[in-house]
């Protein structure tokens, strides 16, 4: 049955927690009996009991909780012994084990909030917002009721678009997981997320939804993403993508970042992404393509921030303050002779930001540049690079070519992405489980 729209979804929400409307504990502290912090809930695991009977409800089997390291851990529904509007509490051993999803099991933020769904009353479709579970005398959770947004009407009914809906599960017919589901409320939930936690969120969802939600990503945040995610679903997610939209997510990217993602397609395939790229960005990708894996050429940024000696230190700070430059390339300027692109004229020296800090805004660069710090060759190793970083404790160091000219930046970013393992950003840690509690009596 249809009940009245937007008042009855928010007297919904606001009864006991027998009935509770999920969208609202998304992010809640997750906590032991006791009160320390376990994490913050990110989804809720429901299961399909049967799926050529869809008119049964989901049972709800537990939540998905980010513990310590942005790690998503499955806590069992016969765990959690509160939930409110505050706060989830739960109880007993928890298995820090990482999430997988299993059989039948579905994520409900992840893969039913946007998916749409058909009237019964053959009265139009609509687009799932938040979905209500409530408990059973037998102490069970289902999905009961949804809360829907009206796309449109057919027939004899007439019904205002974007009307808001409470609706029950069994009113709606559902598509197969297969269908296209769209990424709108997933993309509010993480508006102000960081680009490695959202990266992080991204991976955790089945192939086809990471796919939808890059996307209907804006090209500026998709290629922040990107620059976290595992290799091969920066490769899935580049390859599904319209070869000019690529071209344009490649643009955007750090070209270190975008050479190390082209070096896992084919030839032809790399040429066909960088011939669509605009020239300028292209032949900065192109250069870092030139250097054997492994190099200071293959790690470095080829666009640090370079200045010529009788430049200001009021330039140089303006330079620093830009809103796209990575806080590692603004530790430091590059002093050289012109031409100013890279490959420049002469090194000359770097001049740090503290150091531009302390001086007058008219002092020109050229008369406090630290000259103790040798660049290192573009054909220098890994071990080198990251042994001077470690000796003169800096985040960022010049790199010349054969001819004194720079050429580049080596950040300590590019190091760590190339020391870590592979698998850094989804490395489990193995451990098996955690007290958190014992029951309320």
């Amino acid at each position: 049955m249809i009940l009245a729209g937007i008042y009855e979804y928010a007297v919904a929400v606001s009864n006991v927690p027998s009935r509770i409307f999920i969208a609202r504990l998304l992010g809640l502290d997750v906590f032991d009996p006791v009160g320390d912090r376990l994490g913050r809930l990110r989804d809720v695991v429901v299961l399909n009991r049967d799926a050529k009977r869809k008119h049964l409800q989901p049972l709800v089997v537990g939540i998905v909780v980010e513990v310590l390291g942005k790690k998503p851990v499955f806590v069992p529904m016969t765990r959690v012994n509160s939930m409110d509007a505050t706060q989830v509490i739960v109880t007993g051993l928890v298995n820090l084990r990482r999430f997988e999803q299993r059989g039948a099991e579905a994520l409900v933020i992840g893969e039913l909030f946007d998916r749409k769904v058909h009237f019964k009353d053959n009265s139009g479709e609509a687009t799932i917002e938040d979905c209500a579970m409530e408990q059973t005398k037998n102490g069970d959770w289902k999905i009961t009721e949804l809360f829907v947004r009206r796309a449109g009407t057919t027939g004899r009914f007439v019904r205002r678009k974007n009307e808001a809906l409470v609706v029950d599960w069994e009113d709606v017919v559902y598509g197969t997981a297969m269908d296209p589901q769209g990424a709108s409320h997933f993309l509010a939930t993480h508006e102000d997320t960081q680009p490695a936690d959202l990266a992080d969120a991204l991976h955790d969802l089945n192939d086809k939804r990471m796919l939808e939600v890059a996307e209907e990503l804006r090209d500026e945040r998709l290629a922040d993403v990107l620059q976290e995610l595992p290799e091969e679903d920066q490769v899935r997610i580049l390859s599904s993508l319209d070869i000019r939209r690529a071209a344009d997510i490649l643009e955007e990217m750090e070209p270190d970042d975008a050479a190390d993602l082209l070096n896992m397609f084919t030839d032809n395939q790399r040429e066909a992404l960088l011939e669509r790229m605009e020239p300028d960005d292209a032949e900065d990708v192109r250069r870092l393509l030139e250097y054997e894996e492994g190099t200071a050429g293959s790690l470095m940024t080829p666009v640090p921030i370079i200045l010529p000696p009788e430049a200001t230190v009021a330039e140089a700070l303006a330079h620093i303050r830009q809103e796209e430059i990575p806080p590692a390339v603004a530790a430091a300027v590059f002093v050289c002779r012109p031409p100013l692109e890279a490959p420049t004229g002469r090194y000359i020296g770097m001049v740090h930001m503290q150091e531009l800090l302390r001086l007058a805004p008219p002092e020109p660069v050229g008369n406090i540049i630290d000259r103790s710090i040798e660049p290192i060759p573009d054909v220098a190793s890994l071990e080198d690079v990251s042994r001077v970083l470690a000796t003169y404790d800096l985040t960022i160091i010049p790199v010349t070519n054969e001819h004194d000219r720079l050429v580049g930046a080596v950040t300590i970013d590019d190091v760590l992405d190339a020391l870590l393992p592979e698998d850094w950003r989804t490395n489990d840690d193995g451990t098996p489980v955690r007290k958190v509690g014992r029951k309320f009596e």
